[in-house]
């Protein structure tokens, strides 16, 4: 596969480690997506369907009295109203900031021949591993492997759900369905965000081991590597999907056993942590490579600096006399200047490529679907009632 002459031919396609794999392909032999259309209207709708629908109706035929805990369930709707929907749709975000990535290193021309044929193969070798049935089915096992192992020791006593009495606690006709269907929809869905995101991981880390171009100068910051700091906003759908599921559960156990909101402090800083490592990881491949363009650039500008300055200094501080008026209009005035900015540059040149709207972005995914969870202790009205007093 010649990923250049892909690029050449419809420049701002480029590769994709979304579009491929069994699943991908299942949904385009039934129609579910098209070439170059995701269709996330159809798609939404019917795994929504799929994962819900069927929960009512057999609650309504085999379990009447647990149907209003089912329609009322906070957990039942974060998980499948809205973290499938946000996984799917999702699923695009991650697209494109992976092709900005590649179409960039190519419009910056970041890489040598030679190096841009290596990240070509390298494309390659990812996209015959998305194209692997392997990696899927894995996933669906470890699923399996999970819910067999564990599903019995997470289940709540709840009238849809299931009846009896720890431990003895069995699952109704709808709680099967949810464990095997409804939970296996968005852990999968999960799960293969995930495996993409692990393709994009591997592509940064060999893409780090290359031949770039980076200039210390380079007013982005990072030595020209500043647009990789956009891709952090491609994980936002996965950590905001977790966060709901998770937050639907803490806001279950504050309201159904009485939990304290601070008994979550410690979970909630280590989902933090890892949410960040996983999602500013791959920028941390750069950051070897950056210090040491720092060091040199500090060395090399240093002593540029270093005669330019003493140049500078002969000429207009020590044999300025006479010369005054001819300082302004002087060249080597607006040249110190701007050499100044350059080395400023440098100085500031960060060893992480990380961009702030990215990282606010990161951070509001994590944080949002957590208001229900203080909601469960906080009235909405005492907040707003609160929000009211600030603003007097």
């Amino acid at each position: 596969m010649d990923v250049k002459t892909t690029y050449e031919a419809s420049p701002r396609a480029g590769p994709s480690l979304f579009r491929g794999g069994p699943f991908y392909r299942a949904q385009l032999t039934t129609g579910l997506v098209k070439e170059g259309e995701w269709n996330h209207a159809k798609r939404v709708i019917i795994a929504v369907a799929v994962a819900w629908v069927p929960l009512v109706l057999l609650t309504a035929i085999f379990n009447r009295a647990g149907l209003v805990s089912l329609l009322t369930s906070y957990r039942v709707y974060s998980r499948l109203f809205i973290a499938v929907p946000v996984l799917l749709i999702g699923q695009t975000i991650m697209e494109s900031r992976f092709r900005m990535v590649v179409q960039a290193i190519i419009d910056a021309h970041l890489l040598g021949d030679a190096d841009l044929e290596r990240m070509n193969k390298i494309l390659a070798s990812l996209i015959r591993l998305r194209d692997s049935f392997i990696p899927e089915a894995m996933v669906l096992v470890l699923l399996v492997a999970h819910t067999i192992t564990a599903f019995r020791s997470q289940l709540d006593v709840v009238p849809w759900l299931s009846y009896g009495a720890p431990p003895d606690i069995h699952l109704t006709a709808a709680g099967w369905y949810a464990i095997v269907v409804s939970a296996t929809i968005f852990q999968f869905l999960l799960g293969l965000s995930l495996w993409k995101w692990l393709l994009w991981t591997i592509f940064a880390f060999q893409l780090s081991r290359l031949d770039l171009k980076l200039i210390a100068t380079h007013p982005d910051g990072n030595g020209g590597l500043g647009f990789l700091g956009l891709t952090p906003i491609a994980f936002t759908p996965i950590s905001f999907a977790v966060a709901t599921v998770i937050g639907a559960t803490w806001r279950q156990e504050i309201l159904a056993h009485g939990a304290k909101l601070t008994s979550f402090r410690l979970d909630a800083i280590v989902f933090a942590i890892l949410v960040a490592l996983i999602a500013l990881g791959p920028l941390v491949f750069f950051t070897p490579r950056l210090l040491e363009l720092r060091r040199q650039g500090i060395v090399d500008y240093g002593a540029l600096g270093q005669i330019q300055s003493d140049d500078f200094h002969e000429k207009w501080i020590r044999l300025r006399a006479g010369h005054e008026a001819e300082f302004l209009a002087a060249p080597e005035s607006s040249s110190l200047a701007d050499y100044g900015s350059k080395y400023s540059n440098i100085v500031k040149l960060k060893p992480l490529p990380a961009d702030q709207g990215g990282l606010v972005a990161l951070a509001i995914s994590i944080v949002l679907p957590m208001l229900p969870v203080v909601l469960a202790v906080i009235p909405l009205l005492v907040v707003l009632q609160d929000l009211l007093k600030a603003m007097r």
